[in-house]
């Protein structure tokens, strides 16, 4: 009998754009896209930060290189993606949180948002995505959302719009790129220690609120989403496109 082969979680051969690699979970993404193997091209607006993961990744004996970016530049990510890619994997976990009531939510943080979670993430996905047509090359093109693309929370009304809206437009464009061989989906993890989240966890009550929330009893680490996104980015995942992966312990299970 002749048994069959799990798929290769291994990255060799390909790039990766990690967008918002200086910090959190865009950070961890690219640690494990490198130790998976493939080639990691960091973007972040913080120079300093980003060009000091691509010095570890290198230290470690991966493979990374550091570029500033603001991905709510169009025309400025739209000019990179051309000079730099086709990318094989695209990883954006650029994002900003202004919690608030929906009853004292400005004009200013709800464009803010929108602007970085939403219509950043739309036009570089289809910049990656158009790389990709062009070369006539497949790839993986993933997408940080959150459990609140899901669910929702407390003063979470506009965070909680542009992580639902995140999903519709993956399930869309993966209608579209499917027969490209180009597969969209995201990661949706819960509470995370990053500096994102810091403020969220500082305050106890919330803190109590979220571990009653959470199943398995605990605030996600930043290892909790290394497997997943190597999952995603590789032939493992041959099969998914247009999907959410939860990374929350449970916390949409009711």
């Amino acid at each position: 009998m002749q048994l069959p082969l799990t798929p290769s979680f291994r990255l060799d051969g390909r790039r990766a754009l990690v967008a918002g690699a200086s910090s959190g979970i865009g950070l961890a993404a690219a640690a494990a896209l490198a130790q998976a193997g493939a080639e990691a091209v960091l973007v972040a607006r913080r120079q300093a930060e980003t060009q000091a993961v691509a010095e570890a990744i290198r230290a470690g004996g991966g493979r990374a290189e550091a570029h500033p970016l603001d991905v709510t530049d169009l025309a400025a990510t739209a000019a990179f993606v051309a000079a730099h890619g086709p990318f094989d994997v695209l990883l954006n976990a650029a994002g900003l949180a202004r919690h608030s009531p929906a009853l004292d939510t400005t004009p200013e943080d709800y464009d803010a948002a929108l602007a970085l979670n939403l219509r950043a993430a739309y036009f570089l996905t289809r910049e990656v995505a158009r790389g990709l047509v062009a070369a006539g090359r497949p790839g993986s093109l993933i997408n940080v959302s959150s459990q609140m693309g899901h669910v929702a929370g407390p003063d979470r009304a506009v965070y909680a719009a542009t992580k639902h809206g995140l999903e519709g437009m993956t399930k869309a464009m993966a209608i579209e790129w499917g027969p490209h061989g180009i597969r969209v989906n995201t990661l949706c993890p819960t509470f995370i220690r990053t500096p994102l989240a810091e403020r969220t966890l500082r305050d106890s009550e919330r803190r109590a609120w979220i571990e009653s929330k959470i199943k398995l009893g605990r605030v996600g680490e930043l290892a909790d989403v290394m497997g997943p996104v190597v999952f995603l980015a590789s032939d493992a995942s041959a099969l998914m496109t247009g999907a959410a992966l939860l990374i929350d312990g449970g916390w949409t299970a009711e």
